[in-house]
């Protein structure tokens, strides 16, 4: 497989991303520790990362994946790195600044994924890599209003430009929209009474306040593994930055983009993400995709990829122990045709 990238574009995108990343994000953060990725090696492997190549990593974060492809793909392979947050991108800007043009940071959505790798003069690539979710960054750091640890404003944006708040959506819903969001984002069971508790107490402006309330409407409990609020935080992240529309629209766009032979390695986090996934994948390696009781196939569907991994891949019980936040992690592989 020969990937297709035009490097005159390729060098100057690299040179101002990373320099405007730098100049207006990379500033209060620079000392907090790097996120720990997680399935590097593994990620590495079913990438079949070779010297020269060029990969997109369609959600970078602080750069951790990047960097280990980076050094596999050494002495000239290149890597493509999008998110949609610019303060984790510029910390991976930094991160991998000593690689100079081989990183090109791109602060965008992997929704528009052919239209910002072509932007920056990549045509097609080797691979592609989704790591979904949120990162120790986004809980850890301040400002963000993604954990129910700490109290912060309701916030939940990645895109700090993004005009929908978390506050917005709790505090302006009807309830039965509210109780939909909960039920379909976070399967949240309780979810119409977690939404009635939520407009009886309006208004609710941080983190505290909002799992104060679904605490108290929904107990708490010794047996309980998970806090009462996280899944109402799940839901409400998703609905906020569209998660599920987005991986939507990135997944074929990321078939498209990879060279034949190419791979796409998408790690997620939670079942509808990996139901997504899965659904893509199962859809885009069928022969057919009619529906069932059709006497005979008329959707004359071409297959463009082959699915590698019939079973998900999961952490090790080592890696799970050095980094707890992987236990759920699932990784899925398809190579395009």
């Amino acid at each position: 497989m020969m990937a297709v990238v035009t490097l005159g574009s390729y060098m100057g995108a690299a040179a101002q991303g990373a320099a405007s990343l730098l100049l207006r994000y990379d500033g209060n953060m620079a000392e907090a520790p790097f996120h720990q990725p997680v399935l590097v090696q593994e990620a590495l492997e079913h990438l079949a990362v070779r010297p020269g190549g060029i990969y997109l990593d369609a959600t970078v974060g602080e750069g951790g994946h990047a960097l280990s492809i980076l050094q596999a793909s050494a002495p000239s392979g290149r890597v493509l790195g999008i998110d949609l947050d610019p303060r984790p991108l510029a910390r991976a800007a930094r991160r991998l600044a000593v690689h100079g043009g081989r990183f090109i940071p791109v602060r965008g959505n992997y929704a528009h994924l052919a239209d910002l790798a072509r932007n920056n003069g990549v045509i097609q690539v080797d691979g592609i890599l989704l790591d979904l979710g949120v990162s120790s960054l986004h809980l850890e750091a301040e400002g963000y209003g993604f954990s129910f640890q700490k109290d912060e404003p309701l916030d939940m944006r990645y895109d700090p430009d993004a005009p929908r708040t978390a506050a917005r959506i709790v505090n302006s819903y009807p309830q039965e929209e509210l109780a939909r969001l909960l039920f379909q984002y976070g399967e949240e069971p309780r979810a119409r009474a977690i939404a009635r508790a939520i407009v009886q107490g309006r208004p609710l402006n941080s983190t505290r306040e909002l799992a104060d309330v679904v605490t108290a409407t929904l107990g708490t409990s010794r047996s309980r593994r998970i806090h009462p609020a996280t899944r109402t935080f799940q839901a409400l992240r998703i609905a906020v930055n569209q998660e599920l529309d987005n991986l939507a629209a990135g997944l074929p766009a990321a078939i498209r983009l990879l060279a034949p032979g190419g791979k796409l390695v998408v790690i997620s986090y939670h079942s509808l993400e990996d139901r997504l996934v899965k659904t893509t994948l199962a859809r885009e390696s069928a022969r057919c995709i009619c529906p069932p009781g059709l006497p005979a196939c008329v959707c004359q569907h071409q297959p463009t990829v082959r699915v590698i991994t019939r079973r998900i891949i999961r952490p090790t019980a080592e890696q799970v122990r050095s980094n707890p936040r992987s236990r759920s992690a699932r990784m899925r592989v398809a190579q395009r045709l």
